[in-house]
């Protein structure tokens, strides 16, 4: 990893996440921040490459949107659907199985062996450095992660999974199980 860099202007992010924050409602901030923050941690694992960039911020911008456009805790494939047919849509030409592999395996806890590696591999470190609020740091150093979260704040994203766990499990413990069955990968 070269020097740590946090880009605080994301347009792509802002432009694909726009027709979603009705959907997404109340929550929009905090999911927002989180995929920033997200793709903050796995550009820096790709050296900030701009040939990954569109790719990275796609996958984020999609990787949990099925809690909200489906309301499912196993939201993988949803958020994978409304990613496949959004970059059909508008006609990105996104690579399906990168795009789809980046977020189907973005919970996976060991690291990925197979098609674009790098990318999955990459997400997958920056997911659990922020659904872990920095505790699990895969090589990044705290000061790094706390100035993450300084520019992008949490707003309540963390206390939104809690509480889609209850409305849609029935229960946080419920929602719990439900959510770590359907979407973590070993």
């Amino acid at each position: 990893m070269q020097d740590f860099i946090i880009k605080k202007d994301r347009p792509r992010i802002d432009t694909l996440l726009e027709p979603y924050r009705e959907i997404i409602g109340v929550d929009f901030a905090g999911y927002k921040n989180h995929v920033y923050r997200t793709v903050t941690y796995a550009m820096n694992f790709l050296d900030n490459d701009p040939d990954l960039e569109q790719i990275v911020e796609t996958a984020f911008a999609y990787h949990d949107i099925g809690l909200w456009t489906d309301k499912e805790l196993a939201y993988l494939e949803p958020s994978e659907a409304v990613a496949l047919a959004d970059n059909e849509k508008y006609q990105w030409g996104l690579d399906p199985e990168e795009l789809t592999g980046a977020i189907h395996w973005h919970h996976k806890i060991s690291p990925y062996k197979g098609n674009h590696e790098k990318v999955i591999n990459a997400c997958r470190k920056a997911d659990w450095i922020d659904a872990s609020m920095g505790s699990i740091r895969k090589g990044v150093d705290k000061k790094w992660i706390k100035e993450v979260e300084a520019t992008f704040p949490n707003n309540g994203f963390h206390k939104t999974l809690m509480r889609l766990a209850k409305e849609y499990g029935g229960s946080v413990l419920v929602g719990s199980v439900l959510v770590t069955k359907g979407i973590v990968k070993f």
